[in-house]
Formats: C-alpha cells, structure tokens, sequence
C-alpha cells in the first residue's frame, strides 16, 4: 500500500475513532479544514511539519500516523 494511501487511512480511522469532524481535527492540528479534506482524499502531499501537527492532534507520533500496522 502507497504511504497517503496509508496516511489518509489513518487519519479517517482514527479521527473518527476519536469522533472528531474535519474541522476539529483541522483545529488542533492549527491546519486548515479543506487541507484536512485534501489529505483524506490523497489530493494532498504533506510536508514533515504538517504530519508532525497532525501526529501531534492524534497524540501519536508521525512513525505510528504513517504505520500500514498501526491499531487504530
């Protein structure tokens, strides 16, 4: 599986574990709502700092937010 194959899986899995819309997560993460979307979508490639904010969010760290095994 490609890595945003991988990241927006992660993302969606545990935003919505977490019952977090797009916009919440958009605002912990300091990161724009439609960038979020983006990201689900795999419309978007992050830089290093913008999967470390929503690493940060999720409380987890950017290893485990890219991880094809991460439990969420």
């Amino acid at each position: 599986m490609y890595t945003c194959n991988i990241l927006s899986k992660n993302i969606i899995a545990l935003r919505k574990q977490r019952g977090w819309s797009q916009e919440r997560l958009a605002e912990l993460s300091h990161l724009h709502p439609t960038y979020i979307s983006g990201l689900e979508r795999q419309k978007r490639n992050p830089s290093l700092q913008v999967l470390q904010k929503i690493a940060d969010a999720f409380g987890i760290t950017v290893s485990e937010l890219l991880s094809d095994s991460f439990d969420v």
